[in-house]
């Protein structure tokens, strides 16, 4: 799979922010750590662009927008990747599931900003399972806690979905279906204000999702793409497209 950017050396990479996730313990390292996932930072890579992991920095569970603002400017575009599960107050819910597990405040309020900056400035945009899951809060939309126990989840689960003719993905992958690989027990519930669904798997769950008054890239998959993007073109072409859109504005 060739990359959409130049791979000459030192070629000025488009620079694709990604907000760490927290890590109580990692290999090797004597501290707690802030990490992406190898196989989703090599996908950017493939794509030629330059993957950056960035501190979510939000004390107290709350981001400084102009502080997100500022940062989010150094970068081409944005990436937010799987994760932990949003804090149900965060879309209204009034209790928590008992299966909802990793809620991290600082986090959520760092991601969501960021979200929400990243649409502001027409940022070329990835979002990854959690990530859908924020872009959809951060405009408004809800979750389904919990998809109903083991039975009914989509965990290490691999499943066709079908895309919505000339949607934003459909354009993206150039491919009408899709060969997902899951992980999450949480779906959309509501979509949030302007969002359109255009993909669902054959239980119904929203699979992806498109903002049409983004006139950037803009592309959120309830799937993690990076685990097949190494063998799969299709999944690949959603890192390819970001990084592209990364360097249309470079320039």
């Amino acid at each position: 799979m060739e990359p959409l950017v130049s791979e000459l050396p030192y070629a000025r990479r488009p620079l694709i922010a990604i907000p760490a996730r927290f890590s109580a313990t990692t290999s090797a390292l004597r501290h707690a750590a802030e990490v992406n996932a190898r196989a989703l930072v090599e996908a950017v890579w493939r794509a030629g662009g330059e993957p950056a992991t960035i501190h979510p920095h939000a004390p107290g569970g709350t981001a400084d927008p102009a502080e997100v603002a500022a940062r989010l400017t150094r970068f081409d575009a944005l990436l937010l990747p799987g994760g932990g599960d949003l804090a149900p107050h965060r879309y209204g819910a009034s209790h928590a599931h008992e299966a909802v597990y990793d809620v991290d405040d600082e986090q959520d309020a760092f991601d969501l900003e960021l979200a929400r900056q990243a649409l502001a400035t027409r940022t070329p945009l990835l979002a990854v399972c959690r990530g859908l899951q924020v872009v959809n809060t951060a405009l408004g939309g809800t979750l389904h806690q919990d998809m109903g126990g083991p039975d009914r989840e989509h965990r290490h689960v691999r499943h066709p979905v079908a895309l919505a003719p000339g949607s934003a993905i459909a354009r993206a992958t150039e491919a009408e279906k899709a060969e997902a690989s899951c992980y999450h027990h949480q779906h959309v519930d509501r979509p949030g204000d302007g969002l359109h669904i255009t993909a669902r798997a054959a239980d119904d769950t929203v699979e992806a999702l498109e903002l049409p008054t983004h006139d950037s890239l803009f592309l959120a998959v309830q799937w993690h793409p990076e685990d097949t993007a190494h063998e799969d073109p299709t999944q690949q072409r959603l890192f390819d497209a970001l990084v592209a859109a990364g360097a249309a504005r470079v320039g």
